[in-house]
């Protein structure tokens, strides 16, 4: 076990509660105004139907997105703007996927989610206009518990400054190893990976201790540059989940959504 870190906290974690999207012919009327948490509450399908409602049809039919910044159904994954915050956006399946929990992500056909996210980080860029580091930019998935949608999204936005430099230290640790650590008071367990598809990707690596649905439910994961090329670096895969003492179902406050970092730019 390594020398735990406690990251300031002077950032408050934020809930799962991201609110949506425009459109009122597929969510409610009045959405902009609308906090996350009423339009999860209204309709936890709120997400499929931007998606696999609207943004996939249009693809499909006109090659354009639609409400989505990009659709790639090849890839079968969409990426949409989240309205939370400055430069987050989702990737979402472009097939009904619920959450981590889902058998199918294990698949042995299934798309690569986690790498497809990470090349696509390109639109949080164009939000900043400006480019990330590979230890800058970080991708999260939240636990069945700590979620407000039933389709599975991968949140994609800047990490919190604090954090990238209390991972800093396992830059060089050896790849394939889970070592501990404790982040603003919670428990999560890290691995350097030098992929995230096949034998890499994080639905599998945590899979292996959680073999069956219910359990992966619990579970949270957040991937970030191991350094500051991943190419190089590879890359940090970061899980908690409630079965966990002192662990979390949500590694989502790791992120910053108002990426305070392109401001010391």
């Amino acid at each position: 076990m390594r020398g735990a870190h406690k990251a300031s906290s002077a950032q408050s974690r934020p809930g799962n509660w991201f609110v949506i999207g425009r459109t009122a012919a597929l969510v409610a009327v009045a959405v902009v105004a609308s906090s996350c948490a009423q339009i999860a509450a209204a309709d936890p399908d709120a997400l499929w139907k931007i998606v696999g409602g609207q943004c996939v049809p249009e693809a499909r039919a006109s090659g354009r997105p639609g409400q989505c910044t990009s659709v790639n159904l090849a890839g079968h994954y969409a990426i949409l703007k989240d309205i939370s915050g400055r430069s987050q956006h989702l990737l979402i399946p472009t097939e009904r996927v619920t959450g981590i929990e889902s058998p199918s992500l294990l698949d042995a056909n299934a798309p690569d989610y986690w790498a497809d996210g990470w090349s696509s980080r390109n639109v949080v860029e164009a939000s900043l206009k400006q480019p990330l580091k590979s230890d800058q930019f970080g991708l999260e998935i939240n636990s069945e518990f700590r979620r407000s949608q039933q389709q599975l999204h991968i949140h994609m936005d800047c990490m919190r400054s604090d954090i990238i430099n209390a991972l800093a230290a396992y830059r060089q640790v050896p790849v394939g190893q889970w070592q501990w650590e404790t982040i603003d008071d919670v428990r999560y367990r890290i691995m350097r990976v030098t992929s995230l598809s096949q034998d890499n990707d994080p639905f599998r690596i945590v899979a292996r201790d959680h073999p069956d649905a219910q359990a992966m439910a619990t579970q949270t994961i957040l991937v970030t540059g191991a350094g500051p090329s991943a190419d190089q670096d590879g890359w940090l895969v970061l899980n908690s989940g409630m079965d966990v003492q002192d662990g979390t179902g949500t590694a989502e406050g790791l992120l910053d959504h108002a990426c305070r970092l392109a401001d010391a730019h």
